[in-house]
């Protein structure tokens, strides 16, 4: 175990809490943004010279506080930069390639442990993948404690149509607080998902997938209130974007037209009604 110069142990489970603290409170009164995590501090610029006033605005910050910067783990002046496994550019929001690679390659799995290895690689990328749970789900079941490892033929397909859904994966476009989000909903037998997205340059861009497998309990809904329910779950998954803003809900379920005219009169007979009250 390493100690820094102020004496926190390198290793200690607080030390990346503390760094950030510092980093946090040295950086806050800076008219720049500039965003700090467990790993990476980045600055974000609209151009050239306002990123090169930024970085010298850090750079003198951190002169200030004696902190030095490794060369070797400075990245400069870059239109694209990967994050935490993913990369960002201004385009948008995309996986990372070598990630993607992985899982194209991975070889069909031979027992529990491969399965599950698999699944936690892909799982780190599913809100890249429309409705993943139901793509994911027959796999997932296969992990399930079972006297024995059997792989079938749809375990196969299912294992391709994944590996095909993240190779395949869009760019993530980034929200604009100024235009209006679109949500479209949807239900099946065994979950929900949602898609949240916009038009950007003309053209119809996803922000964010959302996806949820159903419960036991839930499964049993008739059709409508599953789809009701698909709906309350994306409008509170997806509050930051969607709290206080006039956005367009689009389903492929008429029978909800029946939410336009919903009163609140009487007692509500389910959950997911007393939920619906506040879409």
């Amino acid at each position: 175990m390493f100690k820094t110069g102020g004496g926190t142990p390198k290793l200690l489970s607080t030390s990346i809490d503390e760094r950030l603290a510092a980093m946090g409170a040295l950086i806050e009164p800076l008219p720049c943004r500039f965003d700090c995590d467990h790993e990476y501090e980045t600055a974000v610029s609209s151009g050239t010279q306002e990123h090169l006033n930024n970085i010298r605005r850090v750079l003198q910050k951190l002169k200030e506080a004696n902190l030095k910067l490794s060369p070797s783990k400075c990245h400069l002046f870059r239109r694209e930069v990967t994050y935490l496994g993913h990369i960002i550019s201004a385009e948008g929001v995309r996986t990372y390639p070598d990630k993607i690679s992985a899982v194209k390659n991975w070889k069909s799995p031979t027992d529990v442990h491969q399965l599950r290895s698999f699944l936690g690689l892909c799982t780190y990328y599913r809100k890249f993948v429309k409705d993943f749970p139901t793509i994911a789900r027959p796999l997932h079941k296969l992990t399930e404690a079972r006297p024995k490892f059997i792989w079938t033929d749809e375990c196969n397909n299912t294992f391709n149509k994944l590996k095909d859904s993240l190779t395949s994966a869009p760019i993530l476009a980034y929200p604009e607080t100024g235009k209006q989000f679109i949500l479209d909903t949807d239900a099946s037998r065994e979950s929900i998902g949602a898609v949240l997205s916009q038009e950007i340059d003309g053209q119809e861009r996803v922000i964010a997938y959302f996806s949820k497998c159903l419960s036991r309990p839930e499964r049993n809904y008739c059709v409508t209130r599953k789809e009701l329910l698909a709906i309350v779950k994306a409008v509170e998954h997806f509050h930051p974007y969607l709290y206080g803003r006039r956005f367009l809900l689009r389903t492929d379920h008429a029978s909800l037209i029946w939410l336009l005219n919903f009163k609140k009169s009487g007692r509500p007979n389910s959950h997911v009604d007393t939920k619906a009250t506040g879409v």
